[in-house]
C-alpha cells in the first residue's frame, strides 16, 4: 500500500455522449456500478494494491458531454473516503470569473486539482499569450495563488470531435515560464509521439511533473527510455477504466515488473504523488 494512482476516471457517465461512452470498451453497467458506489471503488482499490486514487474529472461539453455539474459530482463522491479519493474538477477556458471558481474549488468543493483537456475543450493551453483566450491568465494565476495543481491532458485522443493539435505538451511551456509556482502535471506524458517534449519540460521546470497513465506498462520504457533518470519527476497512473486499461491491479503489477531500480519505482509509485497531492489539502 501507499501507491497513488494519479489518473482514475470516475465520471458522471450519464452526461457522456453515446459515442464517447462506447469507446470505454466495457459494459456500461460495470462502469455505472463504480460511479454510483464509492465503497465499491475503495474495495476495488484495496484489491488492486492502491492506497489513493486521483479521480480525474473535467468539463468538455462539446466533445465528451461533461458540464460544470461534474464538479459537484466529483466533490460529493470523494467525500465518502477523502483520504483515499482525491477529486479533480474542470473549468471552461472562457469562464467569466475564473478566480471565483478556483476559490469555490478549494473552499466549498474541496477539490484537489484542476483538470484541463485542451483536445476536448478545444483550446490552446497557452491561448492567453496571443490574447485569444485572455481569461486563461487569470485562471492560472488563481490556481498558482491557491496552490491548486493543474493537470493538462497531453498526447493524442481518439474520441470523436477531439482536436489533437491542442494536446502538444510544448504548448504548456509558456505556462511553466509565466507561473513558476504553479504545479503542472502533464497527463499521459505526451504519448505517443510527443513524449520527448514532455520529458524535456519535466526536466527543465521544477514545477512540471510527468504522469505516465494511458501507456501500457510493458511499453513504458519504449516511450520513456530514460524513465529511471526522470523518476524524481514522474507520477504513476493507469487511466482506468479508459480504452485499453482493463484492470488497475494488473497495470500496477506490470509496472512493478519493469527493470527499474527499487528507488525509482518507489519515487514513481509513492513519494512523488505525496509531493504533488499531499495527504491533506494545504490550508
Amino acid at each position: 500500500m501507499g501507491v497513488t494512482d494519479c489518473h482514475v476516471h470516475i465520471n458522471p457517465v450519464w452526461e457522456m455522449r453515446p459515442e464517447a461512452l462506447a469507446l470505454l470498451g466495457r459494459p456500461n453497467d460495470e462502469v455505472a456500478r463504480f460511479v454510483k458506489d464509492p465503497a465499491a471503488l475503495v474495495a476495488y482499490l484495496d484489491r488492486s494494491g492502491i492506497d489513493r486514487a486521483i479521480l480525474v474529472n473535467y468539463v468538455a461539453a462539446e466533445v465528451i458531454g461533461y458540464t460544470e455539474a461534474t464538479n459537484t459530482f466529483a466533490a460529493e463522491y470523494a467525500r465518502h473516503a477523502p483520504e483515499r479519493l482525491l477529486a479533480t474538477g474542470g473549468i471552461r477556458p472562457d469562464h467569466p470569473d475564473p478566480e471565483a471558481e478556483v476559490r469555490r474549488f478549494v473552499g466549498e468543493l474541496g477539490l484537489r486539482a484542476l483538470k484541463l483537456h485542451p483536445a476536448h475543450q478545444l483550446f490552446p493551453p497557452n491561448g492567453y499569450v496571443d490574447g485569444a483566450w485572455p481569461r486563461l491568465r487569470a485562471l492560472y494565476a488563481a490556481c498558482e495563488r491557491e496552490r491548486l495543481p493543474v493537470i493538462f491532458h497531453t498526447g493524442t485522443s481518439v474520441f470523436p470531435r477531439a482536436r489533437n493539435r491542442f494536446a502538444d505538451p510544448l504548448l504548456v511551456e509558456d505556462i511553466a515560464v509565466d507561473f513558476p509556482e504553479l504545479t503542472i502535471v502533464l497527463a499521459h506524458g505526451g504519448r505517443p509521439f510527443w513524449t520527448e517534449r514532455a520529458v524535456f519540460l519535466a526536466r527543465r521546470f521544477p514545477n512540471v511533473w510527468l504522469e505516465i497513465s494511458g501507456v501500457p506498462p510493458a511499453s513504458l520504457l519504449d516511450y520513456f527510455p530514460t524513465l529511471a533518470r526522470i523518476a524524481p519527476k514522474t507520477l504513476f497512473g493507469t487511466d482506468w477504466p479508459g480504452p485499453g486499461v482493463k484492470d488497475i491491479g494488473a497495470n500496477l503489477a506490470a509496472f512493478r515488473a519493469l527493470p527499474l531500480p527499487a528507488e525509482a519505482r518507489e519515487r514513481i509509485l509513492v513519494d512523488n504523488a505525496l509531493a504533488v497531492f499531499p495527504r491533506r489539502a494545504p490550508s
